[in-house]
């Protein structure tokens, strides 16, 4: 009898332990022997699949610099619009212009002379009041031998709505010269280019031929084939009376 009770009590206790197992413990120590038995391999990168994306890389940089270089030079090549605009600057004697401002104190054309100046612009066939001129000239030299001056001018040329055209150089009164096209505004914004002034009368008569680029095509009524240049050019009486079919909309005065 003591043997069997024995054998209970044994049996109980087995059972007891067995049951103190929570479930998660249990599905923890399966996974963890199933994971243990798993095969384990060490992933290794093959250097020929690596050389081998990095050349395709480098070929495709290589490839798009040289591509984009030749499509930099082909637009490079492509030949730029110039358009001509023709102008006539005339001073009619009724804007108390120029004025000299003699600050060297000197009797003959010095240099740091100041001449503020404002003139009036009609197209280049004469026939419509454009709007005006105004800049200042700085006196550089005086060429006695020449019976002039050289400035170097910065000034603007208005044309009403349509915006204004800026300049800057050498102004010689005694030959015709170039000045630099320095930017604009309105129709005339981003332009470049040059100008040529050609003096008729000075100061009161000069043409310009602008050859202008970077901007779109100039409205036809700043256009027109131009009068020839000469000291007896005069603008039509419309023009001069700024009627309104020959002056531009909004004409700067």
């Amino acid at each position: 009898m003591a043997s069997m009770s024995s054998l209970k009590m044994i049996s109980s206790l087995k059972l007891s332990r067995s049951s103190s197992i929570s479930p998660l413990q249990s599905r923890k120590k399966i996974g963890s022997s199933l994971f243990q038995s798993l095969p384990t391999k060490t992933l290794k990168f093959s250097p020929t699949l690596v050389s081998t994306s990095r050349r395709s890389t480098n070929h495709i940089t290589t490839t798009a610099f040289f591509f984009n270089n030749q499509k930099q030079h082909q637009d490079s090549q492509k030949p730029v619009k110039v358009q001509e605009l023709f102008v006539y600057e005339i001073n009619e004697r009724d804007r108390a212009s120029p004025a000299f401002l003699k600050l060297s104190q000197k009797e003959v054309n010095s240099l740091g002379d100041l001449v503020p100046f404002s003139n009036k612009l009609y197209s280049g066939n004469l026939e419509k009041r454009l709007g005006i001129t105004a800049g200042l000239c700085v006196l550089i030299q005086h060429v006695p031998e020449k019976k002039g001056d050289r400035y170097e001018a910065i000034y603007s040329f208005y044309f009403g709505d349509y915006g204004h055209i800026s300049v800057q150089g050498a102004y010689l009164t005694y030959q015709d010269t170039y000045l630099a096209v320095t930017g604009g505004s309105g129709i005339f914004e981003g332009v470049y280019g040059q100008v040529k002034l050609q003096q008729l009368v000075f100061p009161f008569k000069l043409f310009y031929t602008f050859y202008l680029k970077g901007i779109p095509d100039l409205p036809a009524e700043l256009l027109g084939n131009p009068v020839q240049p000469s000291p007896a050019v005069e603008p039509s009486p419309a023009a001069k009376a700024t009627e309104p079919h020959a002056c531009i909309t909004n004409f700067t005065d």
